[in-house]
């Protein structure tokens, strides 16, 4: 009981440093420079410029948070509600302390310390922030609300990565801020700049060592290895008969899937038992099955087996 009050205590703290990340990200760079980009902050930066500054980014975002905060406690349980919950509020509060003229020292304009002379720079550093930070409470089970709860909505029922729907959403939110007054395509395209950046980040964030890998092992010493992966990495393994076309022997080939981070393990195994081993790693995009992630085929389909099982 007192390791999961602790583990729980250390959850929520990182969380804490993730929204701080999050809020750095656009009440430092972003905001300051009139830009804005993808997601729910982005959207809310904009009603911020429209409004000028009456209706600003805390605001917005608290309000369209608690409509949204429904949809994740019914997708994913009162638990991921109270966490989801906690960086909202989390993220309003340091929203609100950033705007406030007492921290412009932290905004990335001329005369302060975190100016940027290449304006370009703004939204690349901003996006790998905001990856940073909205990964970081993902992988803790919880999330700074926005589009990246429908995302993660999406990612649960079917096998859509979360930076292809985090593209869809931002797409329509990036180009909403030409329709404001003294806004330019140059606007626009800096929002697509953090998107970019954002997304190239975001999937290695979440994902991080929990990826997957396939391996293809050519070894004289097989067995041994194969008894290895089986008996002491608790994985399973196919055995490929193969002909060397040069010696023209038949020859046994391990075909495996592990995570990334069992990879170390079982390099350092095969190198002990064969100093000429050859081995190929290929990253793996989805794996679905027993010791890897659920097999995501869709509400509607689950539903279509349920109708199918009661006939």
């Amino acid at each position: 009981m007192k390791v999961k009050v602790i583990d729980a205590i250390k959850d929520y703290l990182d969380m804490t440093v993730a929204v701080l990340i999050v809020t750095i990200a656009w009440e430092c760079f972003m905001i300051p420079n009139g830009m804005s980009a993808g997601g729910l902050m982005g959207l809310c930066a904009v009603i911020e410029y429209a409004t000028n500054g009456v209706i600003i980014a805390s605001y917005s975002y608290f309000v369209i948070n608690v409509l949204l905060i429904g949809l994740a406690v019914i997708a994913f349980g009162i638990g991921f509600g109270a966490r989801t919950l906690y960086c909202i509020l989390m993220q309003t509060v340091m929203l609100k302390l950033f705007a406030m003229p007492g921290m412009q020292w932290m905004q990335a304009v001329p005369g302060n310390f975190f100016y940027i002379p290449e304006k370009v720079m703004i939204p690349v550093i901003a996006g790998v922030l905001e990856a940073v930070g909205i990964g970081l409470t993902i992988r803790k089970g919880g999330s700074t609300g926005g589009t990246d709860i429908i995302a993660l909505i999406v990612n649960k029922y079917w096998p859509v990565s979360l930076s292809k729907m985090f593209l869809i959403t931002d797409f329509f939110i990036i180009t909403s801020i030409l329709f404001l007054p003294g806004k330019v395509f140059g606007d626009m395209v800096y929002g697509y700049i953090m998107m970019a950046a954002y997304a190239l980040v975001i999937d290695y964030v979440v994902v991080g060592d929990r990826g997957a890998v396939q391996l293809l092992v050519f070894s004289s010493r097989h067995s041994e290895i194969a008894d290895f992966i089986i008996h002491k990495m608790d994985r399973g393994v196919t055995v490929l008969k193969a002909i060397g076309w040069y010696t023209k022997q038949e020859k046994d080939v391990l075909l495996l899937l592990m995570r990334r981070n069992e990879l170390p393990e079982l390099s350092r195994k095969i190198k002990e038992l064969d100093d000429h081993a050859f081995m190929t790693v290929n990253p793996v995009g989805s794996v679905y099955g027993e010791g890897f992630e659920e097999i995501k085929a869709g509400i509607t389909s689950r539903k279509k087996k349920k109708q199918d099982g009661n006939t």
